[in-house]
């Protein structure tokens, strides 16, 4: 038998290409009937290697209906699959329809394919849970083949991996002879993934298939000048020099970490566009008509550069780009990794890329980051069991399409690795809460979402919470939005440019300016949930978004500790840089690799501790939050706290004199538990899996709910649950996502332990080198009910003070 049918095998030799040694595997393991995961470089050739065992089947048995489902982590990618599909199916002359179904596909479009489904689909793991919940899921999915997952590192650990590998389980259902195929280019544990990916979670069931190595990529570290800023992490001081880069290339990505600093960028890099270059922008809170748009004109090459965030960062297969420049460390490896497999998108070319790190200590970082990509080091991904509010939204999902028996969804619940340990009693409370509410909320009849029948089988109790679901499911929880819309209220609606977090829109008046979508715009007007503008100029501000900081990862915190450890290397760094470190060890210390350094100073009539932890930002936030109500106890009158990626800076009107108590792990968690339970955190992590789970609605039909009233009806729900029932299901869940995504409890439990035993102390007489950085962000963060913890310091002179030897 060949290896392929002759259309794709004549496809290939029209290029003058052959086919790949990690493509065939594929395509062995699915002849075999074998789920796969394929790791493989950037360029190789990955998604071709998915989808061509899919092909070869409809050639050989061509079938009307859904044969292969396609899920990716972005709408993008999806939309730039299917273009990269639809050329080759339309050179072979092959008659295979291959569609996007995403949430910014028409809902007339939604609803034909329900009727006639293309033989490929494309999605996202969102608009697959709300596929699975229509009355014809059988009929649709019931002869399915295949389901393609891309990019899985991206999201496997997460709530949309756990609500993804849910689906899986119910298409498994449905079809028993499916098989799984997963696909990514940075995997450091694949046997953790061929676990995740397998039903029944039997890792020894998916053939991992390796791809050859591609090029080397080629990463430098942009310095202008020779300096680089003492605090900042955007890289915006750069903006000339990056145009430079744009100038030399001919099509640059600009990635960036959040979609505040997208804004930021791209107003600098036009403020220095004397040669007025093309340049777009691409974040998730623009419009889907602004994304195309941008998106097609990268693909046809009518760009010269894009400033885009994580929106763009996995699998775009843009051949043109031949520069990613990344703004600000990269956080992660991996994620560097990924962003620079964007430029020269062929395996036998090495990669282009530039990071323009933001302060002295995202220099160590991404230098940190170099090294690991080169030493082909991948950070680790820690998978947890699955969230039982995710698991709430899937068993409603499942109720919607056709009454279930709990035994047997109990079964099928359990095929699905993230909960694969599910206790029964958890999974009975589970379906508990969709059929009640819980012992709180049982006399509401609203919370009454599921009914058992006489039959055994629960059903949904009234089609109205059918449509209620399909209108709120989803895992990704946004802050309330306005959408941002072109005219004045009340005299129609125009384009619209995308939406801006209501907390931000709620500080804008009429004539205010702010830029977004890279434009400048005035606020003209607001009408329920819009925001109306027109196009205006001036002095703008910037939308900024809640959360969107990526922390620092363990592998690259280690390797950049290496660096202070490694002095030989100091010599390849820029001079203000190899001063500052050596400036501090002669003054101070620099951390070991072990070791946790903490540092006291008084400075304007304050006291100052600074400790560098190296755990990430939610960490030493957390750990603000702690010292400061210790030393309140020990009577040291704190007065306020700031924490970044590597440190974490008091100060208190008395002197610290001994740390080491303050960073005692004992009673930790109880201390803990009283903070968060006192804090907004275990609040708004509830207000998350209580939308989730669907105990919230965030819209309703033909309404607009502000983000106000989704929060009173949060927080009214919260304060019932905790007076009556305080071990309720969501209660539970968001204690456990409180722990672990706020506080980043683990890294933050290992750092106090590691205190007892390798804490460093040094008495200093000022500001230390490597402290001037986190206190000129000190203020962000301040102790509730202090007096006076103002606290503005002049940056040339702190740094002055900072790095005098005398």
């Amino acid at each position: 038998m060949p290896p392929l049918p002759a259309p794709i095998l004549d496809w290939f030799a029209t290029r003058g290409w052959g086919v790949r040694r990690h493509q065939l595997e594929m395509l062995a393991a699915a002849r075999a009937g074998e789920h796969a995961l394929l790791v493989a470089p950037t360029g190789s050739g990955k998604t071709l290697a998915g989808f061509l065992p899919s092909l070869a089947e409809l050639i050989a048995e061509p079938v009307e209906g859904l044969h292969t489902l396609y899920v990716s982590p972005l709408k993008a990618l999806a939309v730039d699959v299917q273009r990269n599909l639809l050329n080759p199916i339309a050179e072979m002359g092959l008659d295979i329809r291959v569609e996007t179904r995403t949430g910014d596909t028409p809902s007339d479009r939604k609803a034909r394919q329900r009727e006639r489904p293309p033989q490929i689909l494309l999605t996202t793991p969102e608009s697959l849970s709300l596929l699975i919940s229509y009355p014809d899921a059988d009929r649709m999915l019931g002869q399915l083949k295949t389901v393609i997952v891309d990019e899985v590192h991206a999201f496997a650990t997460t709530k949309r991996g756990d609500i993804l590998n849910l689906a899986m389980a119910r298409l498994q259902a449905l079809s028993p002879n499916l098989r799984r195929v997963a696909l990514s280019a940075t995997i450091a544990d694949p046997e953790a993934y061929q676990g995740w990916l397998a039903p029944d979670a039997d890792a020894a069931s998916v053939r991992l298939v390796h791809g050859d190595p591609g090029a080397e990529p080629h990463v430098d570290i942009l310095v202008p000048d020779g300096r680089i800023p003492w605090a900042g992490h955007n890289g915006r001081y750069a903006a000339r020099e990056v145009i430079k880069l744009i100038a030399r290339y001919k099509l640059t990505i600009v990635f960036v970490n959040t979609r505040a600093v997208a804004e930021l960028i791209f107003r600098d890099l036009w403020a220095e566009n004397d040669a007025s270059f093309p340049i777009g922008i691409h974040h998730g809170s623009l419009s889907p008509e602004a994304r195309r748009k941008v998106e097609n004109a990268m693909a046809t090459g009518r760009l010269r550069a894009i400033v885009a965030t994580a929106s763009l960062d996995l699998g775009i297969d843009w051949g043109d780009v031949d520069l990613v420049v990344q703004m600000g460390a990269p956080k992660g490896s991996s994620r560097l990794l990924q962003r620079i497999g964007r430029a020269n998108h062929r395996m036998d070319e090495a990669s282009e890329a530039v990071v323009v790190p933001g302060n002295r200590f995202e220099y160590l970082e991404s230098l940190a980051a170099r090294d690991a990509v080169e030493a082909h080091e991948l950070d680790v991904d820690l998978f947890r069991p699955g969230g039982v509010d995710v698991l709430a939204q899937h068993l409603m999902a499942c109720a919607c399409s056709a009454p279930f028996a709990a035994d047997a969804m109990y079964d099928e619940v359990r095929s699905s690795a993230p909960y694969a340990g599910l206790p029964r009693a958890e999974f009975d409370r589970t379906l508990g809460f969709i059929e009640s509410g819980g012992y709180a909320l049982r006399a509401y009849e609203r919370y009454k979402r599921l009914t058992l029948g006489p039959d055994g089988l629960y059903r949904v109790s009234h089609p109205r919470m059918a449509a209620q679901h399909r209108l709120n499911a989803g895992t990704i929880v946004e802050a309330a939005a306005l959408n941002v819309v072109y005219g004045k209220a009340g005299r129609g609606r125009g384009r619209s440019f995308g939406k801006v977090e209501e907390w931000f829109a709620s500080q804008l008046r009429i004539g205010d300016s702010f830029m977004f979508a890279g434009q400048v715009l005035e606020v003209t007007g607001f009408d329920g949930p819009d925001l109306f503008v027109k196009l205006g100029k001036g002095d703008p501000r910037v939308p900024t978004y809640v959360g969107g900081r990526m922390p620092l990862s363990t592998n690259l915190a280690r390797r950049v500790r290496g660096l202070f450890n490694t002095p030989e290397r100091w010599a390849e760094m820029p001079p203000d840089v190899c001063e500052w470190l050596d400036i501090q060890r002669q003054r101070s210390s620099l951390p070991g690799m072990d070791d946790l350094l903490v540092e006291t100073f008084p400075a304007d009539g304050r006291n100052y501790m600074v400790a560098y932890g190296f755990e990430g930002r939610n960490a030493h936030q957390t750990l603000g939050m702690l010292l400061t109500q210790r030393m309140e106890k020990a009577g040291l009158a704190p007065l306020g706290f700031v924490g970044s990626d590597y440190m974490v800076a008091t100060w208190s009107l008395n002197p610290v004199s001994d740390p080491k108590p303050l960073f005692s792990p004992d009673v930790f968690e109880d201390e803990l538990a009283e903070w968060i339970a006192g804090s907004p955190f275990l609040r708004r992590a509830f207000r998350e899996v209580a939308v989730i789970a669907g105990l919230i609605d965030r819209v309703h039909p033909g309404q607009h709910k502000t983000g106000k009233q989704v929060t009173f009806s949060s927080d009214l729900i919260y304060d019932v649950l905790r007076r009556h029932e305080p071990d309720h299901l969501l209660l539970t869940a968001a204690w456990t996502d409180a722990r672990s995504k706020i506080t980043d409890i683990g890294r933050l439990a290992g750092l106090l332990e590691r205190s007892q035993t390798h804490l460093v102390h040094r008495v200093l007489d000022r500001v230390s080198p490597l402290a001037v950085p986190v206190l000129l962000e000190a203020g962000k963060e301040r102790v509730f009910g202090a007096a006076d913890d103002a606290l503005l310091i002049e940056a040339d002179a702190l740094a002055e003070a900072a790095m005098r030897l005398d």
